[in-house]
């Protein structure tokens, strides 16, 4: 499923050797998924172009973020879409891959970031060797993913993860899924899922991650935001006595 378009960061790009050579089929959700992006995704990066100059406090927490990777850290956007998060990180001085499932999302980022990286993947399957990021980025990303699989995400980004690298989720709050229905105008559908931060939290520190902040901020509603919005900064240990233990 992954087509690789450049060099991803990190030396042994093809080192992740129990990659299947012949996947099965992605499941429904993810065709799903990408299908509702490919279709959206000149409207989605039209309408969200500007969207981080009015968000003070995301822009402040990205770059808290930044400081905690440190310069020319490399880190990846997972479900980058049409890149502008991938933009901003690589403006504080990181250097950035953006991963994404849709290659109406990618060709975007492309030509609106053409000294960017972008790939085409999955967040369950990072064409990635194992500890070669500073940090990983999984901004609004796992809100298409059934909870029954955060686990498998969480533990696919603290594979990435060097030791002492972090990563940041930032998802919508919530218990009740919103579903979107022909968005612009096209004809799909997905639901976007809403998850409390205390659940996201437990998850993460199941999957070997060490809590940094956990941060939740009102509905800006006049941009249109419906609930609060949680941002979670976890890092993975930096060795074996730094990791978190069962009490």
């Amino acid at each position: 499923m992954t087509t690789t378009h450049s060099a991803a960061p990190g030396p042994d790009h093809d080192t992740h050797l129990d990659r299947n050579p012949h996947p099965a089929p992605a499941p429904a959700h993810v065709r799903a998924t990408r299908a509702f992006y490919d279709a959206v995704a000149e409207d989605y990066a039209d309408h969200f172009r500007d969207v981080l100059a009015a968000l003070p406090l995301d822009r402040a927490l990205l770059a808290g973020y930044a400081e905690l990777v440190g310069p020319g850290g490399r880190v990846a956007d997972v479900g980058c879409g049409p890149g502008r998060v991938t933009a901003h990180l690589a403006s504080l001085g990181l250097s950035v891959l953006g991963v994404d499932l849709s290659e109406g999302m990618l060709a975007i980022a492309r030509r609106e970031h053409p000294g960017l990286r972008f790939e085409q993947g999955s967040m369950l399957d990072l064409d990635l060797p194992d500890g070669s990021l500073a940090g990983v980025v999984s901004y609004y990303s796992t809100i298409h993913l059934p909870e029954d699989e955060l686990p498998a995400a969480f533990a696919e980004f603290r594979r990435v993860l060097a030791p002492g690298g972090h990563l940041v989720v930032a998802f919508q709050v919530g218990d009740v899924p919103r579903r979107h229905e022909e968005p612009f105008g096209h004809p799909v559908t997905l639901d976007f899922q809403r998850r409390r931060p205390e659940l996201v939290a437990g998850l993460l520190e199941a999957a070997g991650f060490m809590p940094v902040l956990h941060s939740v901020r009102a509905a800006e509603n006049e941009l249109g935001e419906p609930t609060p919005q949680a941002f979670l900064i976890v890092r993975a240990p930096r060795d074996t006595a730094d990791a978190p233990r069962d009490t």
